[in-house]
C-alpha cells in the first residue's frame, strides 16, 4: 500500500473539526455538495458533487474528537480504499492529519497524486470554513447575476418560447454580467458555455464549473420566439461582511429588509383588496399570492436554521416548485393587503428575532453561521425581483 498523505492546522477546536467528518451538514459545507452520514461503526457515509462524482462508504472507526476512519469508494475508482483521518489539538488550534491508502497496482498509477492534490486542497477549504464561515468553492464561483424563476407551459404560451425546457428569469441583478449583455426578465436560457441549460439548477454550476471572475462564456437563450446568442463576461463574487455576532447581524439584516419591505409595500398605494386579489391571466399569481411567497421564504428560512443549529440540515431533490395551493391559502386566511403585509412583516420579524436568541456554539460553529447570515444579507435580491411582479400584476388589475 502507499499513502497519500496531507495536513493543515486550523485555528478552531478540536470537537469543530472532528464534526467536519461525522455530520452530513458539515460535511457539505467544505467537501462536497450532497452528503448523508451515520456516524457509528460500519455507518453510512455517502457524498456526491455536482456533476457526475460521487463516493460512498461506511465508517470504520470513531474515536471522538481524536480518529475518524471511512471506507472511501468512488465511481471512478477500481476498488475501495480507507482514509483514515487524526485531529489533535495543538497549541490552542487543531491539526488535522488525513492518509489515504492506495494500492500498490498499475490501474491506480497517478491516483496517489491526485488523491494529495485534492485533499489538500479540500483541507485548504476545511480551515477557511472553521476560521472564517466561507466556503471558497463559493468565493471563488463567479456570478452571472441572474434571478431564476420557474417555467411552466403557461408562461411559455404567455411569452411565446418555442421550448418546454430551460431556465427562465424572474430578473437580472444591476451592474453584473447578465444585464450587461442586455438579458431581460422573462428571457428562458437554454445554454451556456457549451453546457445544456434546463429547469434544473444544477445544470447552472456544471456550465460554468471551472470558470472564474472575469472568464467570458457564450449564452443561448430566448426572447420570445427568437433565439439569441451572446458572449457574457462572468461577474466576480462579492462576499458579504456577516459580523459574528447575532445583534450586530440581526441589526444589518433589518436595514436591508425595511427598505425592501417599504417597496413592496409602497406597490400597493391606491390599489384595492379586490384589485390585489385579482390574476393578471389564470395561472398566474395575483400580488396578494406573490405576497404569500415571501412569507412563505420567510418560513422556509426559519425551518433552514432550525436544521442548521440542529445538525440536521433538510436536503430535497433541487427546489421543487412554488405549490398555487400554499399561496391561495394564506390569501385566504389573511384576505386584504393590510393583513398580508403585516403577516410577512410578522414573518421576517421571527426570522430576525430567530437569529438574536441563536446559541453560541452556534455562532462558533462558522461554517453553518456564514451560510445563513450571508443569505440574510441579501433579502433584496428576492424581494426587489417579485415587487416588479406586484406592479406587474396590480397594473393587469387595475385595467
Amino acid at each position: 500500500m502507499t499513502t497519500s498523505s496531507a495536513e493543515i492546522l486550523v485555528h478552531a477546536p478540536v470537537k469543530l473539526a472532528y464534526r467536519a467528518f461525522t455530520n452530513a451538514t458539515s460535511l457539505r459545507e467544505w467537501l462536497c455538495d450532497v452528503a448523508t452520514v451515520d456516524p457509528h461503526l460500519r455507518g453510512r457515509m455517502y457524498l456526491w458533487w455536482v456533476g457526475d462524482f460521487y463516493s460512498s462508504g461506511h465508517y470504520l472507526e470513531l474515536d471522538e474528537n481524536k480518529k475518524i476512519k471511512f471506507r472511501w469508494y468512488s465511481n471512478i475508482d477500481p476498488a475501495p480504499t480507507e482514509v483514515t483521518v487524526t485531529v489533535t489539538e495543538k497549541d490552542g488550534a487543531t491539526l488535522v492529519k488525513l492518509d489515504h491508502e492506495v494500492p500498490d497496482d498499475p490501474q491506480w498509477a497517478g491516483k496517489v497524486e491526485s488523491f494529495r492534490e485534492n485533499w489538500v486542497e479540500s483541507l485548504e477549504n476545511l480551515k477557511s470554513v472553521l476560521e472564517t464561515g466561507i466556503d471558497l468553492r463559493i468565493a471563488n464561483r463567479p456570478m452571472l447575476g441572474i434571478i431564476p424563476g420557474d417555467f411552466t407551459e403557461e408562461q411559455a404560451l404567455a411569452s411565446g418560447v418555442p421550448i418546454r425546457d430551460g431556465m427562465r428569469l424572474d430578473g437580472v441583478v444591476d451592474g453584473m454580467g447578465a444585464q450587461k449583455v442586455g438579458l431581460q426578465k422573462e428571457d428562458v436560457i437554454v445554454g451556456m458555455a457549451g453546457h445544456p441549460i434546463t429547469k434544473d439548477f444544477n445544470t447552472l454550476p456544471v456550465a460554468i464549473a471551472g470558470k472564474k471572475g472575469g472568464d467570458k462564456i457564450e449564452v443561448v437563450f430566448y426572447r420570445g420566439p427568437e433565439k439569441k446568442t451572446v458572449t457574457m463576461e462572468l461577474s466576480k463574487r462579492p462576499m458579504p461582511d456577516v459580523p459574528f455576532n447575532n445583534a450586530e447581524l440581526v441589526k444589518k439584516a433589518r436595514e436591508l429588509y425595511n427598505a425592501g419591505l417599504a417597496e413592496i409595500e409602497k406597490c400597493f398605494e391606491g390599489f384595492s383588496d379586490m384589485q390585489a386579489m385579482m390574476r393578471p391571466i389564470e395561472k398566474e399569481w395575483s400580488a396578494l399570492e406573490i405576497v404569500a411567497h415571501l412569507i412563505h421564504g420567510e418560513r422556509f428560512n426559519q425551518i433552514f436554521l432550525t436544521g442548521l443549529v440542529d445538525g440536521y440540515e433538510p436536503v430535497t431533490d433541487g427546489f421543487g416548485s412554488n405549490v398555487t395551493a400554499q399561496v391561495q391559502a394564506t390569501v385566504q386566511a389573511n384576505p386584504s393587503i393590510a393583513l398580508m403585509l403585516s403577516e410577512l412583516r410578522r414573518a421576517v420579524e421571527e426570522t430576525l428575532a430567530f437569529v438574536s436568541f441563536l446559541p453560541d456554539d452556534f455562532l462558533a460553529n462558522k461554517g453553518s453561521y456564514y451560510r445563513f447570515g450571508s443569505a440574510l444579507l441579501q433579502p433584496n435580491i428576492h424581494l426587489m425581483a417579485h415587487a416588479q411582479q406586484i406592479r406587474d400584476a396590480l397594473s393587469m388589475a387595475g385595467k
